[in-house]
């Protein structure tokens, strides 16, 4: 039997991570998981850094399952944001990364490089990807709205 016992969500604050949110907030409630909320921020050398930081700790905190009995963790991560959520997962025995992809293709993949396809390829664990529906477009979703309890 598969064993999840924690749960990385990876976000950026995009409706494609949203959809990946419903998913590990899913997982989280079957297994009884416990579910790390990350964001990595890339810092830029300016004045502004501490404000900045101070800004995605405080959209980070707002996302928080509607179901009180998933132990939620939030972690702010500096850096490129590939790397650093697979050495999260593998620095904390992570079982299993749920994240969105915006499904680039072609050129602008190139141009734009895949987060979630090095997730994927670096990860130590499970990942499991998460898309739009076919024909659905990106809205202003907020991944911090309450997901009702089963």
């Amino acid at each position: 039997m598969l064993s999840v016992r924690s749960i990385l969500y990876p976000t950026d604050f995009s409706s494609y991570s949203t959809q990946a949110y419903f998913h590990a907030v899913s997982l989280a409630e079957s297994y009884r998981a416990s579910l790390t909320v990350v964001y990595a921020f890339t810092p830029r050398e300016s004045a502004a850094y501490a404000v900045e930081r101070a800004y995605w700790q405080e959209q980070l905190e707002t996302v928080r399952p509607s179901n009180p009995r998933i132990p939620v963790q939030h972690v702010l991560l500096e850096g490129d944001p590939a790397t650093e959520i697979t050495q999260f997962a593998a620095d904390h025995g992570i079982d299993v990364i749920v994240m969105g992809t915006h499904g680039r293709t072609g050129a602008e993949r190139e141009l734009m490089g895949s987060t979630a396809e090095r997730v994927m390829r670096d990860a130590p664990c499970s990942v499991l990807v998460v898309k739009m529906p076919k024909g659905s477009r990106p809205g202003i979703a907020r991944p911090h709205l309450a997901v009702a309890a089963r």
